[in-house]
């Protein structure tokens, strides 16, 4: 098996030197996603739902660029900068999961790649045939 690139575009991620996403095999591996439009340009600043929503769409981008989906996400982490958003993080894998629920790490740090930023989620799912 090789690795391939999973790379919808126009990939907003580009300039940072990452894949969007690496597919081998069965498995799809997806880099933290983030509230950046097609174009770079970060959605939401100081609004963590939309922000929060709008990496849940790269996410699900992402996924359907490597045969995947939401449905198919077995394992996600989350990235928080403030964990007092937790029941939106709940209200949100709720709206974008369906039971059996990914198995799922939340985390708060300090910061993420860009100061505006206050979400990101990365996932591995797997690819049906």
């Amino acid at each position: 098996m090789i690795k391939q690139l999973v790379q919808p575009l126009p990939d907003p991620f580009e300039p940072f030197a990452l894949s969007p996403g690496i597919a081998f095999g069965d498995l799809l591996f997806v880099s933290g996603q983030a509230a950046m439009n097609p174009q770079g340009e970060i959605v939401g600043v100081g609004n963590f739902m939309a922000q929060a929503e709008c990496a849940f769409e790269n996410l699900k981008r992402v996924l359907e660029a490597g045969g995947s989906g939401l449905e198919h996400v077995l394992k996600v982490t989350i990235f928080v900068t403030d964990m007092a958003h937790f029941p939106d993080v709940v209200e949100l894998r709720k709206r974008y999961f369906s039971p059996p629920y990914p198995a799922d790490s939340i985390v708060q740090v300090s910061a993420l790649a860009l100061p505006e930023l206050m979400f990101e989620i990365e996932a591995i799912a797997a690819r049906p045939r």
